[in-house]
């Protein structure tokens, strides 16, 4: 396992807390409005709206919540406006780092997401600098007790191109237009799902050798991730697990 499979996993275990659950539903309420808004409110023939709902239900948001979200999105009730806008820059040792954030104000985000950067070791850089080294890929996350071949058959058949052991999960990868289709699939043969969304995969990873410079990237990507408005941040960093573990207490 990668580290940064590792520290994404890891990652999803603590946004489950509930000392993180108001700003998880908050995160994923926006998720499901800018979803509507931009294809529609029917979950149906809305991909994206769907996957969001569902996240939002794996998540225990309540009905009521989401219906108003989607409600918002499409114009049927008042709200406030968000905007899709992504950030590159680095942290410490050239990694590479990528945030997507909904914001009600881009020139807010812009300037509090590079003050992040700048305060703790790292630095914005301009659009397209760092996202080469990414590519949009579909990924399920599927518990580990699944056999093996019994994965691969439902997987390929939907569309899914790789399959990773990462320790205690699989990771299904697929194009990032058959995640609907995968999700459908693997739900349809009765096979669990911990995770599903389109992701920024890296090609290339940078592997961080020692604690210190870890902690600072591990520093900076959860101050990133505990801004309001940032919704996802994905980054290239390959921590051995001995220093993840080690600098991630």
């Amino acid at each position: 396992m990668s580290g940064h499979s590792k520290w994404a996993t890891t990652k999803h275990q603590k946004a489950a807390k509930d000392k993180t659950r108001g700003k998880l539903f908050a995160k994923l309420i926006r998720q499901v409005e800018v979803a509507a808004r931009e294809g529609g409110g029917d979950v149906n023939a809305n991909a994206t709206l769907r996957t969001m709902f569902q996240k939002a239900r794996d998540a225990s948001v309540p009905m009521d919540t989401i219906e108003r979200a989607i409600k918002r999105g499409t114009g049927e009730l008042d709200g406030v406006r968000y905007e899709a806008v992504t950030y590159e820059g680095y942290a410490a040792s050239g990694v590479a780092v990528i945030v997507e954030c909904l914001t009600d104000n881009r020139n807010r985000t812009s300037a509090e997401v590079r003050t992040i950067f700048s305060r703790n070791g790292g630095g914005m850089s301009e659009p397209g600098a760092v996202a080469w080294q990414f590519e949009r890929k579909a990924v399920c996350v599927v518990p580990r007790s699944v056999a093996e071949d019994d994965l691969m058959a439902v997987a390929l058949d939907a569309g899914g191109e790789d399959l990773s052991d990462e320790g205690e999960v699989w990771r299904v990868i697929a194009p990032p237009n058959e995640l609907a289709n995968l999700e459908e699939a693997l739900r349809s043969a009765g096979i669990p799902i911990e995770e599903a969304e389109v992701e920024q995969v890296p090609s290339t990873t940078v592997e961080v050798a020692d604690e210190a410079t870890a902690r600072k990237v591990l520093h900076l990507i959860e101050l990133l991730e505990d801004h309001d408005d940032v919704q996802n941040v994905w980054s290239n960093f390959d921590i051995p697990d001995r220093i993840l573990e080690q600098a991630a207490t």
